[in-house]
């Protein structure tokens, strides 16, 4: 049995593109996977993640597993078309198969929604039997506990910043519009065991860990007994979070005194009526700079989000995001357009209103305007977009970012990622519909050749 899992990538964060490594950790749903096969089947198994190297197109693979995000789907559909016309098996899984599971049988041999944990070593095992379904949903009671060791070692090392990527915590009960996790996944917040989560740290190189779990607090039990289970390991870790943090004093001490060193969290808007409408009304706008404050204050650097394009929206709010983005000196901002991803309320408000006018889903990558916004054309959407990412990631208004009183060890750091993602702002224009839409670097089956 031999066994190819592909990540397919768009070409802003293909290898070809301007994602810089720096600001590339491993992604980790792969190695996972690979990391389930039963080692008394003697598989041979590969990955090629297309952010870190190409996808050959000669794969001699019985099966390919690929993972399947929105915004890729165009892409995974093509080079499924393609190795499927060559005799291979294909299984289609991640959000968008999860999201859309009848588009998506339309390319593969099976597909599996949702948590991929227990229902992909079914599928797997039912090929070997001769027994492949078209569907595999995912298991009633699935959790992420007692898994395997991810295979690492099937990972390009080089071409990321770290292979220390961890999954501790995975789903989120908040349910805002746009998000097409709750969708895929569902709303219930599944937990690894801490002892587990620790083991696997300390099997480690290095001192750096990222936890990718969209929201690491969501249980806030699990995150104190985490927590404080990493202080003894001395790392330094990075992770995600929501704005609540600012409001749990306690839980954030001790998020510091466990080597938490850098927090990605979604602020998404300068208005608090954006926020509002789009189910985030949590994010207290007026409370950024305080924020910013108390987490540079205990030694934590920020990548702040904001999407633009949101009803409370017009054409100032661009200007006022950077104001604001210097004021409240976020360290690393990342800017995206609101983004109605398939079946989340966001896709049906907009759907109903027929206010979707892109359906390639090449365009499904958030910083693409696929709709009609309320208080500004598609091309002011998209020019904005484009002049918050430059104005950003000015030397002058990075300088103004930098907190050196309070953020002295990580001032390195901060330069770095800085100007790595000045490379990709100042290219950001580069990646229009046609670039993006473009995958004609795949064969077209071999029958419709």
């Amino acid at each position: 049995m031999k066994i190819a899992f592909l990540a397919p990538a768009g070409a802003m964060h293909r290898h070809s593109g301007k994602f810089h490594k720096a600001l590339h950790y491993a992604p980790m749903t792969l190695a996972v996977l690979a990391g389930m096969v039963p080692e008394e089947w003697n598989a041979r198994l590969s990955i090629y993640d297309e952010t870190a190297g190409p996808i050959p197109l000669d794969l001699d693979d019985d099966i390919i597993a690929m993972t399947c995000i929105t915004g890729t789907a165009e892409r995974c559909y093509r080079y499924a078309d393609y190795y499927r016309s060559l005799g291979k098996t294909v299984i289609l899984g991640g959000p968008h198969p999860s999201l859309v599971p009848e588009e998506a049988a339309l390319h593969a041999d099976a597909v599996v929604t949702g948590l991929g944990d227990g229902s992909f070593v079914t599928a797997l095992s039912d090929w070997r039997e001769g027994a492949l379904k078209p569907l595999y949903r995912q298991l009633p009671g699935a959790h992420v506990a007692n898994r395997p060791l991810p295979r690492r070692d099937l990972l390009r090392r080089r071409a990321y910043i770290t292979l220390n990527t961890v999954e501790a915590v995975r789903g989120c009960n908040l349910v805002c519009t746009f998000c097409a996790y709750p969708e895929a996944f569902g709303t219930s917040v599944r937990t690894r065991p801490v002892e587990d989560v620790i083991a696997e740290i300390r099997t480690l190189p290095g001192r750096i860990v990222v936890f990718p779990d969209v929201n690491l607090i969501a249980d806030r039990a699990y995150a104190v007994e985490l927590f404080t289970a990493m202080i003894p390991l001395k790392k330094w870790w990075f992770g995600l979070t929501t704005t609540a943090i600012g409001r749990q004093p306690e839980l954030l001490q001790l998020l510091a005194q466990s080597g938490c060193k850098g927090l990605l969290i979604g602020f998404e808007s300068v208005s608090q009526a954006s926020q509002v409408a789009i189910h985030k009304s949590f994010n207290h706008v007026s409370d950024y700079k305080a924020l910013m404050s108390q987490l540079h204050e205990v030694g934590i650097m920020v990548m702040g989000c904001f999407a633009f394009g949101a009803d409370g929206d017009d054409a100032t709010v661009f200007d006022a995001t950077v104001r604001l983005i210097e004021e409240a000196k976020i360290d690393l901002p990342r800017f995206a357009v609101l983004t109605p991803f398939p079946s989340t309320p966001l896709y049906r408000e907009l759907d109903e209103a027929q206010r979707i006018v892109k359906h390639g889903w090449s365009l499904y990558d958030v910083e693409h305007v696929v709709f009609l916004p309320k208080n500004m054309t598609p091309d002011e959407l998209t020019a904005g977009l484009t002049y918050a990412w430059r104005k950003a990631y000015t030397l002058r208004s990075v300088l103004r970012r930098l907190d050196l009183r309070r953020i002295k060890h990580g001032a390195v750091v901060f330069l770095a990622l800085n100007l790595a993602y000045r490379v990709y702002a100042r290219h950001h224009a580069a990646f229009d519909e046609h670039v993006m839409a473009d995958n004609s670097d795949i064969p077209l089956p071999r029958v419709m050749l």
